[in-house]
């Protein structure tokens, strides 16, 4: 991206995107960009991810602001420099007080005023700070905690309203373990040289945001010692997040009259009334044995603590919105010890990202209008019944499951939403306050306002049309609840191919292999098959089937425990198996789908490449993504996905198709005796 970056040629030039027809796809002519990411000088059959994405890594090295650089970060600066643009052009608007463009540009820039924001420091907290001071007793520390759940964190716990996992169509109160500032309980407690290093310099992070408050530097190192013990505490209470994933032995719903015996040093009523939940009947629980430790440390650990717990909550989950220096700590903890980012973000795409998480529902309304190119909804549709059309066919054909399970995996398959594009409807956000003046405060009210639209829900029945993710959000998600698959419009869009649509190879292995076939079988993994077409937890499985079924499942985790992702740190299968079901039902589904285009009956080679390869190639560019080693350790700590590059290599080490096509054979690298492929779906 030397001399002039991506996002820079885009703001500079402007973006034009125009849908053709595949019929007007590139015939060879124009540069292709699949074609020249390839490192010949790997073998395919030892590292495809490097073979398919080599050059281009070579070619554009990791940003010194960035902990990876990839597809993500191409798609994403150009969705940045869309948002940019609305940013700017609606700052400049100084009327229509309570628009959605007012509110963007006052966010925006709020976020750009570095002078003000250096002039307040930290100021706008004092009163929060204030108040925590003045708290007397656990009834103030419940107050306090209720509220920075709405605008700031999670302490002490996880806690919110959602759908209810045995009865989809009601919304119920779901209070989980959390409180933790580390991203994974693992943090605390692992012994290799990285987690020592990290835990220290957490420590000493936590140090200098207490002197960022106020405290003499003695006071500070004893409270932020004193907040390691209590976060070990708390994390030693806690679930190993592999033993988080089962939704069964994760859901305890109980009275809140029970609750409030059981867990009897915490004011229920008052924290639920603090945080705008008006008289709950029941809440599901989600690991009790941490409230119940919750409960005692209460009372063994001294107030003072938890006040100092409180305060670094706070300032924790809003020192991005501060000062230079209270940004800069939070910085060099977060960004530069657990993902190994060199120097920070220019202001202006920090701010962008922010206004874009904040607004995202009024930035997306305009997106769709102004960016979006059109006929992508009938060509995200296009794609994904196609795929859903080859998992009706493979759920028929398996040897492994019986009629009676068929009949029923088939029938939540047709049940199966897909919400594509953007939303027919928008969330009315009027009642959110947004000015020139604070930037933490707009966040905070940005916060509140979808905390409180969240309290909302309870007691009313479930929206089946709503939608949790924006058009210009580069992702997609299955909702097990809901039953449905979402993916944002921008999911379109191909680096390299702005100007044009790229050929159904990449469209069906990008989106129909890793977003729709990958979040389709997420539907049928380890954990979303226990979930009925209704959206309900509810065993539709015979005994015999789900023992086969597991007993597959117990191959992907053995095959996955033994990727090294860096240095002698081992991938957690049992942690990811649900994220490489995923992948590897969804690659094979894409596959076969696209053996049914126009391209592949053709079999026309563009670049060079033949429609078999350049499908191949293509799911390899989808999890194009060079990582720094930090980021990729922090990353097989605390996440369900494999890091990008065994998101390639292990699916396709288990896809015969993939063999053929570039000649994989004994010896090499990726090559897997037919005993040990692991065939799902």
């Amino acid at each position: 991206m030397k001399p002039i970056s991506f996002s820079q040629l885009i703001v500079t030039l402007g973006l034009s995107i125009t849908i053709c027809s595949c019929a007007n796809q590139n015939n060879g002519q124009e540069h292709d960009a699949l074609a020249s990411h390839i490192d010949s000088a790997q073998k395919a059959g030892n590292d495809f991810f490097e073979f398919a994405n080599g050059r281009w890594f070579k070619q554009h090295p990791i940003p010194a602001s960035e902990q990876q650089n990839g597809i993500f970060q191409l798609i994403q600066d150009t969705i940045n420099a869309q948002i940019l643009n609305l940013c700017k052009s609606s700052a400049s608007i100084t009327s229509a007080k309570g628009s959605n463009k007012q509110k963007i540009g006052d966010f925006f820039f709020s976020g750009m005023d570095s002078v003000l924001l250096n002039k307040k420091g930290i100021s706008d907290l004092k009163s929060d700070f204030d108040q925590i001071d003045q708290i007397t007793d656990l009834n103030g520390v419940v107050k306090t905690a209720a509220y920075i759940h709405t605008v700031a964190g999670s302490p002490l716990f996880g806690f919110g309203v959602g759908q209810d996992d045995r009865i989809s169509s009601k919304n119920a109160v779901f209070i989980a373990q959390g409180g933790l500032s580390l991203p994974d309980r693992s943090y605390y407690f692992d012994t290799d040289a990285r987690s020592k290093n990290i835990r220290e310099k957490f420590v000493t992070y936590v140090e200098n945001m207490f002197e960022i408050m106020g405290y003499k530097s003695s006071d500070a190192q004893m409270a932020a010692q004193n907040l390691m013990k209590l976060e070990t505490g708390l994390a030693k209470v806690s679930r190993k997040r592999e033993d988080l994933r089962d939704p069964l032995k994760n859901y305890h719903k109980m009275s809140f009259a029970r609750l409030k015996v059981s867990v009897s040093n915490l004011n229920w009523d008052l924290f639920t009334e603090s945080a705008g939940l008006h008289k709950p009947d029941t809440v599901i629980v989600g690991q009790p044995e941490y409230l119940e430790a919750l409960n005692m440390f209460l009372k063994s650990y001294p107030l003072n603590e938890w006040k100092n717990y409180l305060k670094f909550h706070l300032l924790n989950g809003l020192a991005n919105y501060m000062d230079d220096k209270t940004y800069k700590e939070s910085f060099n903890f977060y960004a530069a010890t657990l993902r190994g980012v060199k120097e920070p973000k220019p202001r202006w795409k920090r701010v962008v990202t922010q206004t874009d998480n904040s607004l995202g529902e009024l930035i997306g309304q305009v997106y769709v209008q102004e960016y979006l190119p059109k006929g992508t909804k009938e060509k995200l549709l296009e794609i994904g019944n196609a795929v859903k059309g080859i998992y009706a066919d493979h759920i028929r054909k398996l040897d492994w499951m019986s009629d009676v399970t068929k009949k029923k995996a088939l029938e939540k398959l047709n049940a199966m939403i897909m919400k594509v594009g953007y939303p027919n409807k928008w969330k009315d956000m009027t009642t959110l306050e947004v000015s020139r003046a604070s930037y933490v405060k707009n966040v905070m009210n940005a916060n509140k306002w979808e905390f409180n639209y969240m309290i909302s829900k309870y007691a009313k029945p479930v929206d089946r049309t709503e939608w949790n993710m924006e058009p210009q959000t580069y992702n997609a998600y299955y909702n097990p609840s809901n039953n449905e698959i979402v993916v944002p419009g921008c999911n379109i869009l191909v680096p390299g191919y702005e100007r044009r649509m790229a050929d159904d190879a990449l469209l069906y292995s990008i989106i129909g292999g890793s977003t729709f076939g990958h979040e389709m079988t997420h539907g049928f993994d380890d954990q979303g098959c226990k979930y009925d077409k209704f959206g309900n937890l509810n065993n539709w499985w015979t005994n015999s089937d789900s023992a086969k079924f597991y007993a597959k499942t117990k191959r992907i985790v053995a095959q996955f425990n033994n990727y090294i992702a860096v240095d002698s740190l081992h991938i957690n299968g049992e942690l990811t198996q649900g994220e490489n079901i995923a992948d590897l039902g969804g690659i094979i589904m894409g596959y076969e789908a696209f053996l049914k285009t126009r391209q592949y009956t053709e079999g026309k080679p563009i670049a060079g490449l033949s429609p078999v390869k350049r499908f191949f190639l293509g799911y390899a560019m989808a999890w194009m993504l060079n990582q720094r080693p930090e980021a990729v350790a922090n990353q097989v700590h605390s996440d369900e996905h494999s890091p990008a590059k065994y998101r390639v290599i292990g699916p396709l080490s288990n896809m015969p198709e993939f063999y053929a096509a570039f000649g994989v054979k004994k010896g090499d690298a990726m090559w897997r005796p037919d005993s040990l492929k692991v065939k799902i779906w």
